[in-house]
Protein backbone atom coordinates (compact mmCIF):
# COMPACT_ATOMS: atom_id res chain seq x y z
CA UNK A 1 0.00 0.00 0.00
CA UNK A 2 1.37 3.51 -1.15
CA UNK A 3 1.90 6.02 2.08
CA UNK A 4 0.15 8.62 0.72
CA UNK A 5 -2.89 6.28 0.86
CA UNK A 6 -2.20 5.07 3.83
CA UNK A 7 -2.27 8.28 5.63
CA UNK A 8 -5.41 9.19 3.84
CA UNK A 9 -7.31 5.77 3.59
CA UNK A 10 -6.73 4.43 7.49
CA UNK A 11 -7.53 5.67 10.23
CA UNK A 12 -3.95 4.77 12.08
CA UNK A 13 -2.63 6.82 8.76
CA UNK A 14 -5.01 9.70 9.75
CA UNK A 15 -3.86 9.61 13.36
CA UNK A 16 0.02 9.25 12.46
CA UNK A 17 -0.73 12.20 9.34
CA UNK A 18 -2.41 13.94 11.88
CA UNK A 19 0.20 13.37 14.75
CA UNK A 20 2.92 14.66 11.61
CA UNK A 21 1.09 17.54 10.71
CA UNK A 22 0.79 18.78 14.65
CA UNK A 23 4.83 18.77 14.73
CA UNK A 24 5.25 21.17 12.36
CA UNK A 25 6.17 24.65 13.78
CA UNK A 26 3.67 27.55 13.34
CA UNK A 27 0.95 25.12 12.32
CA UNK A 28 1.10 22.97 15.42
CA UNK A 29 -2.21 21.95 17.16
CA UNK A 30 -3.85 24.62 16.03
CA UNK A 31 -3.76 23.51 13.09
CA UNK A 32 -3.25 19.87 13.59
CA UNK A 33 -6.28 19.07 15.23
CA UNK A 34 -8.94 20.74 12.41
CA UNK A 35 -6.60 18.91 9.61
CA UNK A 36 -7.26 15.73 11.79
CA UNK A 37 -11.31 16.31 11.83
CA UNK A 38 -11.37 17.25 8.11
CA UNK A 39 -9.07 13.97 7.37
CA UNK A 40 -12.43 12.23 8.60
CA UNK A 41 -11.24 11.71 11.79
CA UNK A 42 -13.91 11.36 14.89
CA UNK A 43 -12.85 14.20 17.45
CA UNK A 44 -11.76 11.39 20.05
CA UNK A 45 -8.93 10.48 17.86
CA UNK A 46 -8.11 13.69 16.51
CA UNK A 47 -7.14 15.27 19.71
CA UNK A 48 -5.02 12.67 21.28
CA UNK A 49 -3.00 12.41 17.54
CA UNK A 50 -2.78 16.22 17.73
CA UNK A 51 -1.70 16.66 21.49
CA UNK A 52 0.97 13.51 20.94
CA UNK A 53 2.27 15.44 18.01
CA UNK A 54 2.35 18.63 19.63
CA UNK A 55 3.87 17.55 22.45
CA UNK A 56 7.05 15.04 20.65
CA UNK A 57 9.34 17.68 20.09
CA UNK A 58 8.97 20.21 23.44
CA UNK A 59 11.65 18.04 25.21
CA UNK A 60 13.82 18.15 22.11
CA UNK A 61 13.65 21.88 21.38
CA UNK A 62 14.13 22.70 25.60
CA UNK A 63 17.40 20.46 26.13
CA UNK A 64 19.06 21.01 23.22
CA UNK A 65 18.12 23.91 20.80
CA UNK A 66 20.91 25.62 22.64
CA UNK A 67 23.31 23.34 21.43
CA UNK A 68 21.71 23.31 17.91
CA UNK A 69 22.35 26.96 17.70
CA UNK A 70 25.57 26.73 18.31
CA UNK A 71 26.20 24.35 15.86
CA UNK A 72 24.72 26.39 13.06
CA UNK A 73 26.30 29.23 13.90
CA UNK A 74 29.98 27.16 13.77
CA UNK A 75 28.88 24.87 10.49
CA UNK A 76 26.25 27.00 8.85
CA UNK A 77 27.37 30.55 9.27
CA UNK A 78 24.88 31.05 6.27
CA UNK A 79 22.11 30.60 8.85
CA UNK A 80 23.26 32.91 11.31
CA UNK A 81 20.32 35.93 10.19
CA UNK A 82 17.97 32.58 11.05
CA UNK A 83 19.31 31.80 14.03
CA UNK A 84 19.09 35.29 15.43
CA UNK A 85 15.86 36.03 14.33
CA UNK A 86 14.54 32.65 16.28
CA UNK A 87 16.81 33.85 19.64
CA UNK A 88 15.47 37.55 19.30
CA UNK A 89 11.67 35.84 19.30
CA UNK A 90 13.23 33.31 22.45
CA UNK A 91 13.97 36.36 23.87
CA UNK A 92 10.98 38.79 23.42
CA UNK A 93 8.58 35.69 23.89
CA UNK A 94 10.56 34.71 27.21
CA UNK A 95 9.73 38.28 28.71
CA UNK A 96 6.26 37.46 28.78
CA UNK A 97 6.77 33.88 30.56
CA UNK A 98 9.43 35.14 32.36
CA UNK A 99 7.35 37.24 35.08
CA UNK A 100 5.59 34.26 36.39
CA UNK A 101 7.11 31.00 35.14
CA UNK A 102 5.88 28.16 34.81
CA UNK A 103 2.30 29.26 35.34
CA UNK A 104 3.28 31.76 32.31
CA UNK A 105 4.40 29.45 30.33
CA UNK A 106 1.09 27.33 30.62
CA UNK A 107 -0.69 30.38 29.74
CA UNK A 108 1.89 31.43 26.68
CA UNK A 109 1.18 28.07 25.39
CA UNK A 110 -2.15 27.69 25.83
CA UNK A 111 -3.40 30.59 23.49
CA UNK A 112 -4.06 29.41 20.18
CA UNK A 113 -2.38 32.27 18.30
CA UNK A 114 0.40 33.00 15.87
CA UNK A 115 3.67 33.07 17.66
CA UNK A 116 2.45 30.89 20.54
CA UNK A 117 2.27 27.35 21.10
CA UNK A 118 4.70 24.41 22.42
CA UNK A 119 7.49 25.36 19.83
CA UNK A 120 7.90 29.03 20.82
CA UNK A 121 6.58 28.12 24.43
CA UNK A 122 9.89 25.15 24.78
CA UNK A 123 11.93 27.42 22.69
CA UNK A 124 11.75 30.24 25.69
CA UNK A 125 11.53 28.37 28.23
CA UNK A 126 15.15 26.77 27.14
CA UNK A 127 16.13 30.54 26.97
CA UNK A 128 15.09 31.33 30.17
CA UNK A 129 16.96 27.88 31.61
CA UNK A 130 14.21 26.59 33.05
CA UNK A 131 14.63 22.76 34.10
CA UNK A 132 12.77 19.94 31.33
CA UNK A 133 11.36 18.74 34.37
CA UNK A 134 8.78 21.83 35.55
CA UNK A 135 9.00 23.29 32.31
CA UNK A 136 7.49 20.33 30.28
CA UNK A 137 4.67 19.78 32.34
CA UNK A 138 3.71 23.84 32.03
CA UNK A 139 4.03 22.72 28.17
CA UNK A 140 2.34 19.79 28.22
CA UNK A 141 -0.54 21.42 29.87
CA UNK A 142 -0.82 24.17 27.91
CA UNK A 143 -1.10 22.24 24.70
CA UNK A 144 -4.07 20.41 26.21
CA UNK A 145 -5.34 24.02 26.82
CA UNK A 146 -5.12 24.55 23.52
CA UNK A 147 -6.36 21.25 22.07
CA UNK A 148 -9.36 22.14 24.29
CA UNK A 149 -10.10 25.33 22.98
CA UNK A 150 -8.98 24.18 19.39
CA UNK A 151 -11.65 21.14 19.90
CA UNK A 152 -14.39 23.56 20.54
CA UNK A 153 -13.59 26.08 18.13
CA UNK A 154 -13.40 23.10 15.27
CA UNK A 155 -16.61 21.69 16.65
CA UNK A 156 -17.87 25.02 16.29
CA UNK A 157 -16.86 26.08 12.64
CA UNK A 158 -18.07 23.08 11.14
CA UNK A 159 -21.55 22.92 12.51
CA UNK A 160 -21.52 26.60 11.41
CA UNK A 161 -20.36 25.12 8.07
CA UNK A 162 -22.59 22.58 7.56
CA UNK A 163 -26.13 23.96 8.45
CA UNK A 164 -24.70 26.83 5.62
CA UNK A 165 -24.56 24.54 3.09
Amino acid sequence: MEIIQWLTDTTLGKMVFTMLVSMVPIIELRGGLPFGVALGLPYHLAFPAAVLGNIIPAPFIIVYIRRVFLLMRRYLPRLNGLVDKLERKAHLKGQKVQRYQYLGLWLFVAIPLPGTGAWTGSLAAAFLDMRLKKALPAVVLGVLTAGCIMLALTHVGINLFSSTV
